[in-house]
């Protein structure tokens, strides 16, 4: 049986504490929904913010909601390096030991000592889905992408399964340039 998967590709973004997104834009602040997006309750909010880091700042950056227990930027390593941070590889909600950045909003700013972390690629899966491509939470697989010119396999894909997800592989902007990801693509778990 053939192992197909929605390709979708995750730019940039901020996850917020509540206590941060008081900070960042006043309290009792809500964010404001933007749109949907293909993870169950998930979505993207009007609301930007500004990361600094020690070299320069990229502004203009998502908010995701829901709020989070704690702060979590996400970007890509070629984002890290232009704003020089070393930020570690990381699944996402992993944040102990990542990298700082000072994140700046409309009302306030904040200096968060870990939070930033370039997303580990990943696969969400719904159990229903995980059963039926044999997987389980925390395998490792390598996914096919075919494009024109730009084939790649993705190795270190790790499985997450939850009843809440919606099955799709997630990668960011780096890995989906690599792979000529334009579109509606699907990719082969291998």
């Amino acid at each position: 049986m053939e192992r197909k998967i929605l390709v979708e590709v995750s730019a940039r973004h901020v996850h917020l504490s509540e206590k941060d997104l008081s900070i960042l834009f006043g309290e009792g602040y809500q964010l404001t929904i933007k749109k949907m997006l293909s993870q169950p309750g998930q979505y993207a909010a009007e609301e930007r913010v500004t990361v600094v880091g020690p070299k320069k700042e990229i502004t203009n950056i998502s908010i995701l909601g829901p709020i989070r227990k704690e702060t979590q930027v996400e970007i890509s390593l070629t984002d890290a390096r232009s704003i020089g941070i070393i930020a570690p590889v990381k699944e996402s909600g992993d944040i102990f030991g990542s990298a700082p950045c000072t994140i700046v909003g409309p009302k306030g700013s904040i200096e968060i000592n870990q939070g930033v972390i370039i997303a580990k690629r990943h696969i969400h899966l719904t159990p229903e889905d995980a059963t039926k491509f044999n997987l389980k939470d925390k395998d490792v697989v390598l996914v096919k992408i075919a494009t024109e010119g730009r084939s790649l396999i993705f190795d270190d894909v790790v499985i997450r399964v939850r009843a809440d997800f919606a099955t799709a592989i997630h990668i960011d902007t780096d890995e989906g340039n690599a792979a000529g990801v334009s579109g509606i693509v699907y990719g082969t778990i291998l």
